[in-house]
């Protein structure tokens, strides 16, 4: 088990491409941690706006009655790559991992793998 400075660390030194990334409380839409980012990716804007992302959808699959999970929501920009990945394991809902991919270096099924295995590790 890894706490979340170690989570987010490692995401943006094994994540090929990484600009930043954060652990958000979708409830509240504050980010518990963020590590990258810089003048052009606010990761607290970030994690606000990607909190009503993930709310709609949520709300949208109630909706349809559709009785499933979410794994992965991807938004892809002409630059980047923006990955959301909703947590399940041990408690952990009502959470997601934000990840921010530079497009032209990442391999975005190999991000998503990491990504997979870092929730995995990861103690809230």
């Amino acid at each position: 088990m890894v706490n979340v400075e170690t989570a987010l660390k490692e995401a943006t030194t094994t994540i090929e491409g990484a600009i930043g990334a954060a652990l958000v409380d979708y409830g509240s839409g504050m980010a518990l941690g963020t590590i990258g980012g810089g003048k052009d990716l606010d990761l607290a804007v970030a994690a606000a706006g990607n909190t009503d992302v993930v709310r709609a959808k949520v709300r949208t699959m109630e909706m349809l009655g559709l009785k499933d999970e979410i794994e992965d929501i991807l938004i892809t920009l002409g630059g980047q790559y923006h990955l959301i990945r909703l947590m399940k394991a041990r408690g952990s809902d009502g959470f997601f991992l934000y990840l921010a991919l530079d497009r032209g270096r990442a391999n975005l099924a190999m991000a998503r793998h990491q990504l997979k295995k870092i929730e995995n590790d990861l103690e809230v």
